[in-house]
């Protein structure tokens, strides 16, 4: 059986993978950014065994990558969402997104991320080339590409037909607006 923890090396990268370098555990933090928040969704979404679901889970909230509290929504069930450090994921997992769709999707990606605040789609590194700006994820907008293929069914995927800005509690209908179309006031 492989260690869990790389207390021989001396690295800032093999700390890391402590927390996020097990199987499953970035996907989890992928779909946590998409808005997937249930632990049901998650493991509808990714086809993850249950036990192992809860241990990569227990294991990003014992590591302060995400937190569990109460589903205002459902009682007696919980929630998880992104603390800072899961947040500061982003350009690391953006950065893998970018690997994949160069060096492993033939047909080119199947989503398109884009600035939130002016609809560009961001450079391979991250940045908005009109703004000049790298945004948050929270100010950024992913959305399927024109013809790419569903490749899913579940719930969760359905719902990422529709384009989403990340961070968002994912709904059964997901909606966003261009900064024209939200309310005063409203971020």
């Amino acid at each position: 059986m492989l260690p869990s923890d790389y207390a021989a090396q001396d690295c800032l990268l093999a700390r890391a993978l402590e927390t996020v370098g097990e199987r499953w555990t970035l996907l989890i933090v992928r779909d946590a950014f998409f808005g997937v928040r249930r632990f049901s969704d998650f493991l509808s979404h990714l086809d993850i065994p249950k036990a192992v679901l809860s241990e990569r889970l227990k294991g990003l909230v014992r590591d302060g990558v995400m937190q569990r509290r109460p589903d205002p929504k459902r009682p007696g069930r919980e929630i998880y969402e992104l603390t800072q450090a899961g947040r500061d994921l982003w350009p690391a997992i953006y950065a893998l997104r970018t690997w994949g769709a160069r060096y492993r999707a033939p047909d080119g990606p199947r989503r398109a991320f884009t600035h939130f605040a002016c609809q560009t789609e961001l450079e391979d590194d991250g940045s908005c080339p009109a703004c000049g700006i790298t945004p948050e994820a929270h100010d950024v907008v992913m959305s399927l590409r024109p013809n790419a293929p569903q490749l899913r069914y579940d719930p969760i995927s359905v719902a990422l037909l529709e384009p989403h800005r990340l961070l968002e509690p994912l709904g059964r209908q997901p909606q966003v607006l261009t900064p024209a179309e939200q309310p005063p006031g409203a971020e």
